[in-house]
């Protein structure tokens, strides 16, 4: 089994992705193509824009079970809403109304079960596409990509994991950013997270919160703090006090900033750039997360 590395942050714009793509660019240098970068921020998924070479390999719809309500069948008893707990079920017996809400529900079942009269049937409503890109290195990046409008983000994550192949050494997670639902089923599965902060007021407060649902959820992990020359040294100290290692410090740099706003990430990076991701390369390898 391959060992799964999750890339989260607390927040947005940490450089979660900027990590996970490097991490992606050290490890499947000499791997022999048995690394897989998976994009799981499938509300706007961009690890390929920063590698020109991506190759779209293959598409596959993602698609969710949504119940409809045959009302020649419903004797309207409302059975359906009551076992319902996304209220995605809207009846109205005075007016002999039924409708199941196609952004609200989540395909559980609970209504055909409730449903004594054989009145639910099921449709394919399309919620996302998963992709897979061939790169000149490594197995490629595997993305998922959320229709625009649906609100499924953990089910088709759900379904992108169930898309990464069993003969891999090393498979990269680019998780959404916060600690909702998406992130949860992003990590559930994951060896070992690696937590991106940066040394902000927001990133410390944002930080704290990914680090109790870790601990909740018994994960072991490990802090990267981005842009580590700018702000102030409270998130040190709150790691200090906790004890979480910090695997490495990643410096601020206008230029690299500059590149990465351009989709040129790995283009002439700057030399103390290119040795923090080095670093934390090699604490991963020690680790024995890579080989």
């Amino acid at each position: 089994m391959a060992v799964q590395i999750a890339v989260a942050s607390g927040k947005g714009g940490t450089g979660k992705t900027t990590v996970a793509t490097n991490l992606y660019q050290y490890i499947s240098q000499a791997d022999s193509g048995k690394t897989l970068l998976v994009d799981c921020d499938v509300e706007e998924p961009n690890d390929t824009l920063f590698f020109p070479d991506a190759l779209k390999a293959r598409e596959l719809k993602v698609v969710q079970e949504i119940p409809s309500i045959d009302t020649s069948r419903c004797t309207f008893c409302r059975k359906c809403v009551e076992y319902c707990e996304f209220n995605a079920i809207t009846v109205l017996p005075p007016v002999r109304f039924a409708e199941v809400n196609a952004s609200l529900c989540h395909s559980c079942g609970a209504c055909a079960v409730a449903c004594k009269f054989d009145a639910i049937n099921h449709t394919e409503h399309p919620i996302g596409i998963l992709s897979h890109y061939k790169l000149d290195q490594g197995a490629g990046i595997l993305e998922g990509r959320l229709n625009v409008g649906s609100a499924m983000q953990t089910a088709v994550i759900r379904s992108l994991k169930k898309e990464i192949p069993a003969d891999l050494k090393t498979v990269i997670l680019d998780g959404p950013p916060g600690t909702s639902c998406p992130v949860v089923e992003t990590i559930a599965d994951s060896d070992f997270v690696v937590l991106v902060t940066e040394p902000t007021p927001f990133g410390l407060h944002d930080l704290k919160l990914m680090v109790r649902l870790l601990q909740e959820i018994k994960k072991p992990f490990g802090v990267v703090i981005n842009k580590a020359n700018l702000g102030n040294r409270d998130v040190y100290d709150y790691l200090r006090n906790k004890g979480i290692e910090i695997l490495g410090e990643i410096p601020f740099s206008r230029t690299y900033a500059s590149k990465y706003s351009q989709t040129e990430l790995f283009e002439d990076t700057p030399e103390e750039v290119g040795e923090a991701y080095k670093q934390l390369f090699e604490t991963l390898h020690k680790k024995a997360l890579i080989a």
